[in-house]
């Protein structure tokens, strides 16, 4: 896994403008290597504004979107279109004004969808999808980029301090259940899986979320807080406002 690199943005709003124009870069790198590219997205506040940055942006039109394939991190296990949902949120903000096919647009199943009420089950579709995708390689793709937001208590995608989730190391997929954020129930992507991505970048703002990015940067202890080894293969971005890089105990990345 890589070593974590800190890039500091004045606030969030430029953070978001930032990390848009950073993605568009890997992702047509992604494409002028490969082929093709994929992209883990996050919900949340600055998570979602990247997106709006992204769609906002003459820029996106350097990316050839029927090549893009998109996955997420983690879904709130509520019913298709409701507004909590991180793929209501990113298809508002961007999916939609895009031509991303629907083909390549891997959504978490929600709580109204094939499976009904189980996100054991919803958990277990998505890992399924993850391994075609894969194919003798798996589990799961490498990811080119997999974002991640970070909560006060160090959680990234559901997997928070102290919980199975945080422990699980065999399954890429899992249904969380009493999550100590509403709604209680979700479906998460794992640190192994994570962990496959080329690129992971952490990207988070405010003063609340200080003293979790310092212990993120210094201490491993992945159980009791999962940001701490969320890496990339190659690369590790954390990706912070002034504020939320107030306690970070080394120089940023220029």
């Amino acid at each position: 896994m890589s070593r974590p690199e800190v890039v500091v943005h004045r606030d969030g709003e430029l953070l978001a403008a930032a990390t848009a124009a950073r993605l568009v870069t890997s992702l047509v790198d992604a494409q002028a290597a490969r082929g093709s590219a994929s992209l883990v997205l996050t919900g949340g506040r600055t998570g979602i504004a990247v997106l709006e940055h992204l769609r906002a942006t003459p820029a996106r039109d350097a990316v050839d979107w029927s090549r893009v394939d998109l996955y997420w991190g983690d879904e709130r296990f509520l019913p298709s279109g409701h507004p909590e949902r991180n793929e209501t949120q990113a298809r508002e903000a961007l999916l939609d004004h895009v031509p991303v096919p629907a083909e390549r647009v891997h959504v978490m199943e929600p709580s109204d969808g094939r499976f009904g009420d189980d996100p054991e089950a919803a958990a277990a579709a998505y890992a399924d999808v993850l391994a075609a995708a894969a194919g003798p390689d798996g589990p799961v793709p490498s990811f080119d980029v997999c974002l991640l937001g970070v909560g006060e208590e160090g959680h990234v995608a559901s997997i928070f301090p102290e919980s199975p989730a945080v422990r699980e190391q065999e399954r890429p997929v899992v249904a969380v259940r009493d999550c100590p954020k509403p709604p209680p129930t979700r479906v998460s992507l794992t640190l192994p899986a994570i962990r496959a991505a080329r690129e992971v970048w952490l990207i988070t703002t405010g003063a609340a979320k200080a003293a979790a990015v310092a212990t993120g940067l210094t201490d491993e202890n992945e159980v009791q807080l999962p940001a701490a080894r969320a890496r990339g293969l190659r690369r590790t971005l954390w990706l912070l406002d002034v504020a939320a890089a107030a306690e970070v105990p080394y120089p940023a990345t220029p």
